[in-house]
């Protein structure tokens, strides 16, 4: 489970967002503080406020003090920081909202995220030293969550760590990272892991010397267990399959820290553990409920051992089990798969029936708290419950899991049964979550799920009776066709997507254009796969016209904040790509130009990030250009490849295949080196680089080949994934049918047969299955043509009314996206594609004229 996406749902009911206000002042804390003097330069960069000197010119990087807060007293830290700095004359920089420092201290924010308040910049160890020792003194008894990749210094919040004062960046692992410099002048990953560490060329400072050996005093001796393997991650702390030091059974351990992991309530984590712990005590000697082991505390982290529950998690097992993500599920297969569901139900409401019956409300019940043991008869039990509650208090929880958190008119056992009946249908058809986005879909789901698996009489109808919230709203009528019914209007359809985009733009803000991925965040708002770029390419692409002011826009960003990374997807070649295709040429030559040392520096291989989209940059560069310095730069980046091909690490854990991460990208290039110069080895190459692909997919039970991602999901979508593999691999088998790559397509092909698919999108979801099917139309395969249109007529389900518009969910469905990668962009790039035979993506080259469907 992603929490990252959790975090981002705070801001805003349809869009992923950063903490912003939506109606409180942006700068809640700024407005408490004095205007700083004349002699001071201000700026604010997203979320942050940065504060310096005028005159005042600070080293590349250095030794750091984060200040550390809680809720309740932020403003007063923030105002000692304040006067410290000032009187210091040191630069620093803050948090400018509350509702931000609630995001970045939120159960779902990342453990390595950016916790603290402040920042302060000291230019050497002598103002190190000073404003530990008068900052320290001033925030005595103050107290904040901890940070765990620096080292506390005294009692109070403050945390040291030395790193980038200002940006510098690295290619690492595949990425590009934050970096120092060491003293021979070379550019090394700055370390942001959730443990305090130093370069081994850095002396720590005589200041910080004391707190260092409490630091390294303090928890490995003390600790009773070793930890087996993560279950979950957070801000908050996280939970573990641990074992004893000494004998005994494993246990799942929760930690908490405090002041952290805070909820909609503000309730940190340790108060949750403090509930959790209170409640298994009521609940003790329940089946299906952990025993409590022990609890303790060390280092100021609280901890809670409870007995481990063998299985996984509901949720894992749909993923095993749903039958239509398979092609061509039988009437025994759904009766088999009814079955198991309704006994698992049945244990479920046995379990919750149980623990009501001790006067507790489980709070927030959803398929990754429910542990299905597959070896012992399909065993139910629960676990997590932080956010139970006694059923005869007024409270309930303030957080809950989107599509199975009760609305606010549920109380008591209320909540939980609202959770239980979601899961009914969840089971049947897991889109649940767009029930929060369009409630119109309810008696849809329902009906669907009730017909397409031959449920009970009544079963369906018990479920919306829970569900069903006060007020129904009308779903749009253009695209609300049932799989079974006529074709929509696609025409229409397409409008209507565009006009959501559109509706959907936000050019007073500096950081983004669009909504989209979560990601946008990370990389920003104007790269291609989640930003700007990629928005505007899809609607001219798509037919809906050329839009200069939101051009501007894009043009505006680049210039005040250049890219840090040079790839196709998330950095400068996407963007200096689109930029040229419309006209602007001074302004991709410089924006190629100034990423040159970028480029030299990565080594990550891929079409998102690396050398795969980089290369089909320049190449695209020098055939529009018919300059050959861009087709030197191309073929320079693809003997790279090439050689990095011959040394490429084996498959990893996790899945990276797929035309974004995997060797498909590379492997294209190499395609398209081919037929400029018509040199063979190009084609050979491509030919290794898919079959390195191909060694990360396994075959299913239904004869299709899939990317392997972790020990029991498998991926067959376009951007990591086995579609993205056959779309190169449809291209180099024109070239060269003989290609032992090609062996492998039929059964990739297979895998874009299923008649569910999670999310609608092209590069991660239906979309792209059904571009993929299409792109070989002389595919001698029965069911392509009609998987094709099953693919297009199940849009219908994830469509939501926007602004007189259509807009889809992004990933996981919690919320809208706009962009190519995961939203509505793709979609319309998608059905350009399928309908009118264009390029759905740079360089893929458009459907052949027989593939266009003409739907």
């Amino acid at each position: 489970m992603d929490l990252r996406y959790e975090a981002f749902c705070f801001a805003d009911p349809l869009f992923y967002d950063e903490q912003r206000g939506n109606g409180a002042p942006v700068e809640d804390f700024t407005a408490g503080l004095p205007a700083p003097g004349t002699d001071w330069v201000t700026a604010d960069r997203g979320p942050w406020r940065t504060l310096r000197p005028r005159e005042h010119v600070l080293p590349d990087q250095g030794w750091q003090i984060h200040v550390s807060a809680g809720m309740d007293n932020a403003g007063r830290v923030l105002a000692e920081v304040y006067r410290c700095c000032g009187e210091h004359g040191i630069a620093y920089k803050h948090l400018r909202s509350v509702l931000t420092l609630l995001a970045r201290n939120s159960k779902y924010a990342s453990i390595d995220g950016e916790v603290e308040l402040a920042t302060i910049y000291p230019a050497n160890h002598s103002e190190l030293e000073r404003i530990l020792a008068d900052l320290s003194s001033r925030l005595e008894g103050e107290r904040g969550p901890e940070i765990p990749s620096s080292l506390r210094y005294g009692e109070g919040p403050l945390y040291v760590r030395y790193g980038g004062f200002v940006e510098q960046w690295v290619e690492h692992g595949g990425s590009r990272v934050p970096a120092v410099r060491k003293p021979d002048g070379r550019l090394v990953p700055e370390k942001r892991e959730p443990t305090f560490s130093v370069p081994d060329w850095v002396k720590v400072p005589a200041c910080l010397r004391s707190s260092l050996a409490t630091h390294k005093g303090e928890t490995p001796a003390r600790f009773p267990y070793r930890m087996v393997r993560p279950l979950q991650v957070s801000n908050g702390g996280g939970s573990y399959v641990a074992a004893p030091k000494t004998d005994g059974d494993q246990v799942v351990l929760t930690e908490a820290r405090p002041y952290a992991g805070l909820d909609d309530a503000r309730i940190d984590a340790v108060k949750r553990l403090h509930r959790e712990h209170e409640v298994l005590g009521r609940l003790a000697g329940l089946p299906g409920v952990p025993r409590v082991v022990e609890r303790f505390t060390v280092s100021e982290r609280h901890y809670l051992a409870t007995e481990y529950m063998p299985g996984t998690s509901l949720a894992s097992w749909l993923t095993r089990n749903y039958p239509l993500t398979r092609p061509n599920a039988t009437a025994p297969d759904l009766a088999a798969y009814t079955r198991r569901v309704l006994d698992i139900l049945a244990k479920v409401k046995k379990t919750i029936a149980e623990v009501h019956a001790r006067g507790v409300v489980v709070g927030d019940l959803h398929p990754l708290n429910i542990v299905i043991d597959e070896d012992h008869d399909d065993r139910v039990s629960l676990t997590d419950f932080g956010t139970a509650f006694d059923a005869g208090s007024a409270e309930r929880p303030a957080s809950g899991t989107p599509g199975f958190r009760a609305p606010a008119d549920r109380s008591g056992f209320a909540v939980d049964e609202y959770a239980l009946a979601a899961l009914r249908l969840w089971l049947f058809l897991p889109l649940w979550p767009l029930i929060e986005l369009a409630p119109a879909k309810l008696r849809r789901i329902a009906d669907f799920a009730e017909r397409r698996f031959a449920l009970p009489e009544g079963y369906a109808d018990a479920a919306v009776a829970v569900l069903a919230p006060r007020e129904m709203t009308a779903e749009p009528a253009p695209i609300h066709t049932d799989p079974d019914h006529d074709k929509p209007d696609w025409p229409m359809v397409r409008k209507q997507i565009a006009v959501a985009i559109l509706a959907s733009a936000t050019p007073s803000r500096q950081d983004r254009l669009f909504p989209g991925d979560v990601e946008q965040f990370h990389v920003g708002g104007a790269c291609f796969g989640v930003g700007a770029a990629g928005v505007l390419y899809a609607l001219d692409v798509a037919g809906a016209g050329r839009f200069p002011e939101h051009e501007r826009w894009l043009i505006d960003v680049i210039r005040r904040e250049p890219p840090t990374r040079p790839g196709f997807y998330d950095g400068s070649s996407g963007i200096a790509y689109v930029l040229e295709n419309f006209g602007y040429q001074d302004e991709a030559g410089r924006l190629l130009a100034s990423a040159g040392r970028l480029v030299e520096q990565t080594t990550d291989h891929s079409l998102e990030s690396g050398l795969a989209g980089i290369g089909l940059t320049m190449l695209h560069f020098a055939t529009v250009r018919q300059d050959n310095e861009f087709g030197r730069q191309a073929l320079t980046t693809a003997v790279r490849l090439a050689e990095a091909l011959e040394t490429a690490a084996p498959p990893g854990n996790a899945a990276r295949a797929g035309l974004l991460s995997g060797w498909a990208g590379p492997a294209l290039l190499f395609i398209r080196l081919f037929e400029r110069t018509g040199e063979p080895a190009w084609l050979s190459f491509a030919d290794q680089a898919l079959c390195r692909d191909l060694e990360e997919c396994i075959e299913g039970d239904d004869g299709s080949l899939q990317v392997r991602d972790g020990a029991g999901r498998t991926t067959p979508y376009v951007g990591v994934g086995s579609a993205g593999i056959l779309l190169v691999a449809e291209q180099l088998a024109r070239h060269r049918p003989e290609a032992e790559a090609g062996d492998s397509v039929p059964a990739l092909r297979e895998a874009c047969l299923g008649e569910f698919v999670a999310q609608p999108g092209l590069l991660n979801g239906r979309c792209g299955l059904a571009v993929a099917l299409a792109a070989n139309p002389d595919a001698e395969q029965p069911s392509r043509t009609a998987a094709i249109d099953r693919h297009l007529r199940w849009l219908s389900w994830y469509a939501v009314p926007y602004k007189g518009g259509l807009a889809f969910p992004g990933n996981r469905l919690l919320r809208l996206s706009m962009d190519v990668k995961t939203g509505g962009a793709g979609v319309l790039l998608s059905l350009a594609s399928l309908l009118d035979g264009k390029e759905v993506l740079p360089f893929l080259g458009g459907i052949p004229s027989s593939g266009a469907t003409g739907r």
